[in-house]
């Protein structure tokens, strides 16, 4: 597959990947996705999983998946599953090349082992807080541990015997020896291995230390023959540690690390510590609510693998961090469901009318295009009766100025259906309007006039007895702040991002819809259907408003 040409998609990690290519360094270009599975995916994930995929993809190589599975105590099974669900509703695949860390084990811990020899690592006593000390500051060089000078013979035995359990989690760890008055902190003496006395998931309790991310992370690379190594930029400092590890120990080719700028995405947070604290607190319903950024939770929501593909496309590969506003992922998920999605009428807060000389116990059934942008899409037959539903909005008493829809005494349009006037109100007894009566022009049947008099407002509807019972959920932004990390996290949380509607009604159609199948409720968004509909009880989330907040930010 030759790679694309169109200047768009250029980015400078394409630049690198031509340059290696036309100089002959490299012949097949070779990624990998390395998530550790202690969490979902989020959407900063998605930028990480399309850029890896789609180089590989569109310069023919291959791309690994490969869990970054060193330490047991955060990682399960569950997560492990979820990750390799989310990579291939994304549209990308592996194929054979599945890799886990802890294949390496064994490998690794004789790179460890080839360190000591050389005399650059070192098992050290110190206490984590002691380590931390003895490290220094960005302004102040630190100090060697009182373990650094150890004999090659007593680190041997000594890294052994933490192999074999003889120490307690934390009482010891393996540094490499590189230099304590390094200006850049992560070279002085990084602990490379820990004890952990806790069972694996895939190797069980063969094991009892654990190689750390930065010993793992560069030499998995190397062994799986990764040419272009690319990671988000807070790994930029740990370059020259990996360079060191792989100069010391491997002697084939050495990967290539590029830094580019993670996503950040406004009223979002992208950390796994701060998500898991929402989960466990209960501030969301679970890894999948649809308020999360994780990928779990936009696919609950109803977004497409199409338009978070799209988003990362549109927000391309940068040097340099920023912040990407949320309404561009809106903006594009928007843009690929008014392809995709069918229409179809669903009232939110239903208000009856009574079409008052409509036939009693008359039934009939319009014709409504079930997308207009999509001819294939065909027609659907809206069952049509004397009482019909119609949002609570769409009418007012006393309307005010601009307002173009019911009012006492006006006349509008309902969709594919007749024009309507309202000639009278009906309240209960505190003064609450509970019913509005109304005739119909059966002349204008579709929705147009034969004397040609026109009407200003257009409002939806469902037949009161065709109609059926739904639950839908309305979602806003989780926190209040465009950067929900200043401040405490849970003093943030938006306590309106939910607003869950219990009497809504829609079209009859709707009960052969399938969880996930997304809609555009007409004049009100699109939709979604939740997993947790049944037989007898339908439930939407709403996936986005109908209103592209994101254009407007571009024409202003």
């Amino acid at each position: 597959m030759n790679k694309p040409v169109d200047p768009n998609v250029s980015n400078f990690i394409r630049n690198i990947i031509d340059e290696d290519l036309a100089s002959g360094k490299h012949t097949t270009v070779v990624t990998r996705f390395p998530p550790e599975p202690n969490g979902y995916l989020h959407i900063g994930h998605a930028k990480s999983i399309c850029l890896n995929f789609g180089l590989a993809r569109d310069y023919g190589g291959r791309c690994h998946l490969r869990f970054d599975d060193t330490n047991p105590v955060k990682e399960e099974e569950e997560y492990m599953e979820s990750i390799k669900e989310d990579v291939r509703w994304l549209g990308f695949d592996w194929g054979e090349h599945l890799y886990h860390a802890s294949d390496y084990f064994e490998q690794l811990y004789e790179f460890a082992v080839k360190l000591i020899k050389k005399g650059k690592a070192y098992v050290c006593h110190l206490s984590q807080d002691e380590i931390r000390e003895y490290r220094g500051t960005l302004t102040e060089p630190g100090r060697e541990s009182p373990y650094r000078n150890r004999s090659v013979e007593e680190n041997l035995d000594l890294f052994e015997r933490m192999r074999k359990g003889e120490f307690a989690d934390g009482e010891c760890v393996l540094r490499a020896k590189i230099d304590m008055a390094s200006p850049n902190v992560v070279m002085r003496d990084p602990i490379l291995y820990r004890i952990r006395h806790v069972s694996h998931p895939r190797t069980g309790d063969r094991w009892c230390i654990y190689p750390m991310y930065d010993f793992t992370h560069c030499l998995s690379d190397a062994l799986e023959g990764i040419t272009h190594s690319i990671c988000t930029l807070e790994f930029e400092n740990n370059r020259p540690l990996y360079e060191w590890i792989l100069e010391e120990v491997f002697d084939g080719p050495h990967p290539q690390q590029i830094e580019f700028a993670r996503l950040n995405l406004s009223y979002t947070v992208m950390s796994k510590r701060k998500l898991l604290r929402l989960v466990e607190e209960g501030i969301v319903s679970g890894w999948d609510d649809p308020r999360m950024p994780t990928i779990a939770g936009l696919r609950r929501r109803g977004f497409t693998p199409e338009a978070i593909r799209d988003f990362c496309d549109r927000i391309g590969v940068a040097k340099a961090n920023s912040v990407v506003d949320y309404a561009l992922l809106e903006h594009c998920l928007r843009e690929d469901l008014n392809q995709r999605a069918e229409r179809t009428m669903a009232v939110l807060r239903p208000l009856k009318v009574v079409i008052t000389n409509y036939p009693e116990g008359q039934v009939e059934y319009l014709e409504a295009v079930n997308n207009p942008q999509d001819p294939s899409a065909g027609t659907r037959q809206i069952p049509f009766a004397r009482e019909i539903y119609i949002e609570q909005d769409d009418f007012a008493e006393d309307p005010p100025k601009g307002f173009f829809r019911l009012a006492p005494g006006r006349e509008v349009r309902l969709r594919f259906a007749y024009f309507i006037t309202c000639t009278d109100v009906i309240k209960d007894e505190a003064g609450n309007i509970i019913e509005v009566h109304c005739t119909y022009d059966p002349e204008t049947k579709g929705g147009t006039a034969p004397d040609g008099r026109k009407v200003k407002g257009t409002i939806h509807w469902v037949s009161v007895e065709h109609s059926l019972p739904a639950e839908v959920r309305l979602y806003d932004h989780l926190f209040t702040k465009e950067d929900p990390n200043e401040g405490d996290l849970s003093e943030n949380v938006n306590p309106n991002s939910l607003e869950v509607l219990t009497d809504a009604r829609v079209e009859p159609r709707m009960q052969a819809a399938k969880p996930l199948e997304r809609f555009q409720f007409e004049r009100v968004g699109y939709f979604c259907v939740d997993p947790d509909t049944t037989a007898g009880r339908l439930v939407f989330n709403r996936t986005v408003p109908l209103r592209d907040s994101w254009a407007k930010i571009q024409k202003s």
